[in-house]
């Protein structure tokens, strides 16, 4: 379930904001241009970095003024009301000291409350943001006015459609057309079109290079090679100015923190703030695994010797290939006389065990055959977890058998999954 939104009043404004999570240190995530704090759990992508950061912290979350589900504002404000509106959100929420994570142009607004806070700023971390995003002649690394200008048409003639997300910020998904709807309603949620392109303009005023040199809390940049929103080199400029910052340069050119490799931003901030490098969770996937085992496998091999055995083995794996490719089943491993295969329903997993058990009949072998559907962790082409071992304890003797209505010598013991997918005995 979403957390809920709550307002913190900032002077004549308010401000919306979450807390979700029981860390045992506060973190504020404060987002770049715009945002919307409900919609960010609808996100899959986005959920997903929210989850995990609240894993590890008490996150609090918040949508700037004049964007989101906070209030709409008449004029710009200024960089420091926009801080403030950090303290209102912490005053709110309870929290007397926290870590600040400032994305893109949340940035400066964490570097000012550092500076003005230090009290209550436990560490500092910032992704792909800045001090100043406009070139001066004094900071020739940034931004060309007219640079500013063209991307404020763009965002004119497409907000609302998903371009600027997908396009400017996100470019490893610009031809994604789920993605570009998911951002599109994202765009038109957030803020207006006009609303987009006055917030956006706000960027010509802000500069916080005057609090790099005063800040004194631990600090972490972390900062993508290849993001052309937010260049390299303005973090660069920020880490070489605050006392003992911490830099990290990933490669990548999302500017989007919850886009393409999140897990190596996501390992960072969580070394960074608790000394601990969990690493990303494992992938998981739901499958139907079956297992198969030759039923006196050690008595044949007695039986027959090694060669005529090696020969009889080989025409068995052969048969289990041969249905594996015509019911679409991935072979994950095979070891001595037994098959380890996922597939992605349990209807042709139960048909393709029926044609394995008539096949390899014909070769004078009965085989055991255990299935099971369940949610798998997967590991490189590797599947483990639960669910497998559970397929794997199926092929145990104990387990009620559903007899092969046309094979007398089928060792079938599968009926539960039968019934599951509506069949009321063996196809076979």
């Amino acid at each position: 379930m979403k957390p809920e939104t709550k307002y913190a009043r900032s002077g004549d404004v308010h401000i919306a904001y979450q807390v979700v999570g029981e860390g045992p240190h506060d973190l504020v995530l404060v987002p770049g241009w715009v945002s919307h704090i409900e919609y960010a759990w609808e996100e899959p992508s986005f959920s997903h970095f929210l989850r995990r950061l609240a894993s590890f912290s008490r996150l609090i979350l918040l949508d700037r003024r004049g964007t989101g589900l906070s209030d709409r504002v008449v004029e710009l404000p200024t960089l420091e009301q926009r801080m403030d509106d950090i303290r209102a959100v912490m005053d709110a929420a309870a929290s007397e000291r926290a870590a600040l994570f400032g994305i893109s142009e949340g940035g400066p607004m964490c570097l000012m409350f550092a500076a003005t806070y230090p009290a209550r700023t436990r560490a500092l971390v910032l992704y792909d943001t800045f001090a100043r995003m406009l070139r001066a002649p004094d900071y020739p690394i940034g931004l060309p006015g007219a640079a500013l200008g063209k991307f404020l048409e763009r965002v004119e003639e497409t907000w609302g459609t998903g371009t600027i997300s997908a396009e400017h910020f996100a470019p490893s998904f610009a031809h994604d057309q789920r993605f570009r709807q998911s951002w599109a309603r994202f765009e038109r949620f957030a803020v207006s079109p006009a609303a987009a392109k006055a917030l956006f303009r706000m960027l010509h005023e802000t500069d916080a290079r005057h609090t790099l040199s005063v800040i004194r809390v631990p600090t972490l940049v972390v900062h993508r090679e290849g993001d052309q929103v937010a260049h390299v080199e303005g973090g660069r400029y920020i880490a070489e100015r605050i006392h003992g910052a911490k830099y990290v340069q990933l490669s990548g050119s999302d500017h989007f923190a919850w886009v393409g490799d999140t897990d190596a931003i996501l390992d960072e901030v969580q070394e960074f703030l608790t000394g601990v490098r969990r690493g990303p969770e494992p992938e998981r996937a739901l499958a139907t695994v079956m297992f198969t085992d030759i039923v006196g496998a050690t008595q044949r091999a007695a039986e027959l010797g090694d060669r005529r055995w090696r020969d009889l083995l080989d025409s068995h794996h052969a048969v289990v290939r041969e249905q594996l490719a015509r019911f679409r089943g991935r072979e994950i491993d095979t070891a001595g006389d037994g098959f380890l295969a996922a597939f992605d329903g349990p209807a042709r997993a139960v048909h393709c065990a029926c044609a394995v058990v008539r096949g390899v009949q014909r070769l004078g072998l009965d085989i055991r055959v255990g299935l099971h559907t369940g949610e798998c962790e997967v590991v490189g082409d590797k599947l483990s977890g639960i669910a497998v071992h559970t397929g794997a304890r199926r092929l145990r003797p104990s387990v009620p058998r559903a007899r092969c209505a046309s094979a007398e010598r089928c060792s079938w013991r599968v009926a539960p999954l039968f019934r599951r997918i509506g069949l009321m005995r063996c196809p076979g």
